[in-house]
């Protein structure tokens, strides 16, 4: 079964999703899965708290598993059912009994999944149960809207009758009006002479077989061209008119006038899917957070309008287009002819960038307003889904602080991203299921002795072919889930353990995440008070980030460790995020510096004046140093000779498992 995706989520997102599952580990994981369709998802933890949410939240769809304490998850349908025969329901089940089938199908459920969850079922149906909603909806919808045409048909609606083969035989004045055509010009016809060339075949393809072959009615946004050329878009309902023996005698269309009201983002959906080889230029105000702030809407929506008019002026300078869309939220776009103008790809950037740097700084003036404008350019030309990338390019723009990017395919990389950010987290899970995750150790050695004084601890996961992943490939994954936490506490018990088997210390890698996670820090302090005689060889390297929330926290707990004599270095000091205020906030007593900084000080002038900054600091406070990344004897004397007294790399030692210690 083919699905499409597009259509698939342009329905689902719209929808609240309940899904009811008592093992926390399975709700979590499949929430995750399912978010990925729902907007809106609300979990249960069995049956009389998902009977309890569906009674209380408007829920449109249901998802349960059957076994579950208080009330299982086919009781729980049957007792939906008695309320709604309409909404949809899938059973997720790990079993496979018939019995469980047939009571699914006497309670009227939609649908049936074993676990774990196969996406492209789940895909299937999903996509089944949403077109059997959605067809639903539009039954409903275009049955009220036949009343009112009934009611009011040539003072409200646009409307013609064609005969069976498609020629006009009747139109109202309203037709006429927004056409440009007379009644004499339009009799007789058929009624493709108001279709717009850029109307994809398949939407009137999709019409006749709607109309004609299936007898249903037909409902949707078309774009025409009245008889001067001009654009406009009618959303359309076309009805068969059938005789007693279900014969064809004629259809009649009702429609409205939609080019003013219409969603300007909808409006360029629609484009992008007119155009055969569409360009995609998609602008976004820089600094548009900070105009909500300072403005009130009604001066928001002009400032909007005038610079849709400035960039208009601009960009029809050198291209020809239909309009500049006005998205809302400081977001406009504009679509070009891939044909027409994208004769040499460098040459085509090259004049986008021309054209935003002379918009950048332009002056829009409203009555007593002036602004300033800074814009953010994000073209697409390439692969699919092209609205979807143009808009992550803006938001990646944001990140990066940057200002112009071609974003092609970027909506399917990220697609492919979370699939596989999916499987990662499988894979995690069942690594700690099956203590899979292990911990190496990687020798810190004094500069002068040459010896080692402590052994960093560092996680590896082993997956199920043997392989030694590092957590560069599993970690930040983990951080979107409970996982990262369990990972920590493994690692920690792992470290502490091992103070007991060898002389020297422990260097155990802390994050933010780590300090602010209750678990995790309840795990840190039962380990000290169990392994309180060792604590004093244990150093907290803290890894700095920018996404801190609470210092005082942080604060707090160094204090804390601190007393039972752990030590604490800050991690990769020099690059990234390193502040000297916030250093002297924390009081460390070692400084760790940045790999990025020491791997070619032997060729960076930069890097060594960096580090000789660092290294008189450090001294200067008491603060001992260790430097990362020593790969060679060259690399070792130079940062022996700056005075820093401690050394860790690939030189002296990899990291290796703890039974080889």
């Amino acid at each position: 079964m083919k699905v499409d995706i597009d259509d698939l989520l342009k329905y689902s997102r719209q929808l609240t999703l309940l899904y009811v599952e008592d093992n926390e580990d399975a709700r979590e994981m499949t929430a995750m899965i399912l978010e990925d369709f729902f907007d809106t998802v609300i979990t249960a933890s069995d049956g009389q708290e998902g009977l309890k949410a569906f009674e209380s939240e408007k829920i449109d769809i249901v998802i349960t598993d059957i076994n579950m304490p208080k009330m299982d998850g086919l009781e729980l349908c049957a007792k939906i059912r008695e309320i709604d025969q309409e909404i949809p329901l899938i059973i997720l089940s790990a079993h496979n009994e018939d019995n469980y089938f047939i009571e699914s199908i006497q309670i009227g459920v939609n649908g049936y999944l074993l676990k774990p969850i196969d996406i492209d079922r789940l895909t299937e149906l999903l996509y089944r149960v949403i077109q059997k909603f959605k067809y639903s909806i539009e039954a409903k919808e275009h049955l009220h809207l036949l009343k009112i045409y009934q009611e009011a048909t040539n003072q409200s609606s646009i409307v013609s009758k064609t005969d069976p083969k498609g020629i006009i035989t009747f139109v109202n004045d309203a037709f006429c009006e927004i056409s440009g055509y007379s009644r004499e010009e339009l009799i007789g016809k058929p009624h493709n002479i108001v279709r717009h060339p850029d109307n994809p075949k398949s939407i009137f393809e999709e019409m006749w077989r709607t109309i004609k072959e299936e007898k249903r009615i037909w409902k949707g946004i078309v774009r025409n061209r009245a008889k001067n050329g001009k654009s406009y878009w009618v959303d359309s309902l076309v009805m068969p008119i059938v005789d007693i023996h279900g014969e064809i005698q004629e259809y009649i269309s009702l429609r409205h006038d939609v080019t003013d009201i219409m969603n300007p983002a909808k409006q360029l959906a629609d484009a992008v899917k007119h155009l055969h080889s569409p360009i995609l230029v998609y602008i976004s105000l820089d600094d548009f957070e900070m105009l909500e702030e300072f403005y009130d809407n009604t001066t928001i929506e002009n400032l909007q309008t005038a610079c849709a008019k400035l960039f208009h002026t601009e960009f029809a300078k050198a291209y020809d287009f239909d309009k500049i869309y006005t998205i809302g939220n400081g977001e406009f776009a504009l679509l070009l002819d891939k044909n027409l103008y994208f004769k040499d790809e460098e040459s085509f950037l090259n004049q986008l960038r021309t054209i935003q740097n002379n918009l950048q700084g332009e002056q829009v003036t409203l009555e007593d307003t002036t602004y300033d404008v800074s814009i953010l350019l994000s073209v697409v030309y390439e692969g699919e889904k092209i609205l979807e990338s143009a808009r992550l390019g803006i938001k990646d723009m944001r990140k990066k602080k940057r200002t112009f990017m071609t974003a092609n395919r970027l909506a399917t990389q990220r697609q492919e991203s979370a699939k596989k950010n999916m499987q990662t987290l499988a894979l995690i899970k069942n690594a700690i299921k099956e203590q899979r995750i292990v911990s190496y150790f990687q020798p810190i050695i004094d500069n002068k002795t040459r010896q080692p004084v402590k052994y960093e601890s560092l996680v590896r996961l082993i997956d199920e072919s043997g392989n030694i992943l590092s957590p560069y490939l599993f970690l930040e994954a983990s951080k979107r889930s409970h996982y990262y936490s369990q990972i920590s506490r493994i690692v920690l018990e792992h470290s502490f353990e091992k103070l007991s088997h060898i002389h020297e210390g422990i260097s155990i890698n802390l994050s933010a995440i780590d300090i602010e996670h209750k678990g995790t820090k309840e795990t840190i302090f039962h380990l000290l008070e169990q392994y309180q005689s060792f604590a004093d060889r244990i150093t907290f390297e803290l890894l700095e980030d920018e996404n801190i929330r609470d210092f005082e926290l942080i604060k707090e707990f160094i204090s804390r460790v601190k007393s039972y004599g752990v030590t604490i270095a800050i991690d990769d000091f020099g690059s990234g995020y390193s502040n000297f205020e916030r250093l002297l906030d924390y009081q460390p007593d070692i400084l760790k510096i940045d790999g990025s900084l020491i791997r070619n000080i032997d060729q960076s002038d930069y890097s060594l004046s960096v580090v000789k900054s660092i290294v008189t600091f450090a001294n200067e406070q008491g603060i001992r140093t260790i430097a990362e990344f020593i790969e060679n004897e060259k690399i070792f004397k130079i940062t022996r000779d700056l005075g820093i007294d401690c050394s860790q790399g690939y030189y002296f030692g990899k990291p290796l498992p703890s039974i080889t210690l």
